[in-house]
């Protein structure tokens, strides 16, 4: 972490916090995530893997962008372009709802991002509010959608072969997760979105 300035906390999850942190050399502001555990947690390490192994063959403009990866003191580490909020935050700025063409928009940057992680034959399943950055648009109009956190993907396994059942949060886990499938596919990204 020698080469950033830490600028603040921007968010806590299972495996790590993420932190708003500033280049030393260019000034650029980024996202790092740092893991809890070590990477000798073998959990962590395949976790931590499998999303970097997604996220470098994933690029595309509604994907967050994953700078580089690196341990440091027995932690890793992932540095992502940082984009500034969330889509919960703006749902719980608008308790009415956003406008039909906001609406639009992101669901149609959001299918693209989804699309293109299912040509590469990759589940998301964890696609949730949190889970959906938003950059400001510079003429004042709809943002930017950019899908982040990886650390659910997949890659689709053949068909008469089991993937675990846990996966997303449950407001947005498909039915078949519900009744513990351990079988699916695609469709269960496609759930997380309507």
């Amino acid at each position: 972490m020698r080469w950033y300035e830490i600028i603040s906390i921007v968010g806590e999850g299972a495996y790590g916090v993420v932190l708003k942190c500033r280049n030393k050399e260019t000034g650029e502001i980024v996202a790092v995530k740092k893991f809890k555990e070590s990477d000798e947690d073998e959990i962590v390490r395949k976790t931590t893997l499998r999303e970097v192994k997604m996220l470098r063959a994933l690029r595309q403009e509604n994907i967050v962008n994953l700078k580089e990866a690196f341990r440091r003191k027995q932690k890793l580490y992932l540095v992502f372009e940082y984009v500034e909020r969330n889509l919960l935050e703006i749902l719980e700025e608008h308790p009415g709802g956003l406008e039909q063409e906001q609406v639009r928009n992101y669901v149609y940057q959001l299918i693209k991002a989804v699309g293109w992680c299912h040509q590469h034959h990759i589940v998301h399943r964890d696609i949730k509010p949190e889970n959906l950055l938003i950059s400001p648009s510079s003429s004042g109009g709809v943002g930017k959608l950019k899908l982040c956190d990886f650390g659910f993907a997949r890659q689709l396994p053949p068909p008469d072969v089991s993937i675990t059942d846990y996966v997303s949060t449950r407001w947005y886990r498909a039915p078949e997760l519900l009744l513990g499938s351990t079988h699916y596919g695609k469709e269960v990204d496609l759930w997380a979105i309507g």
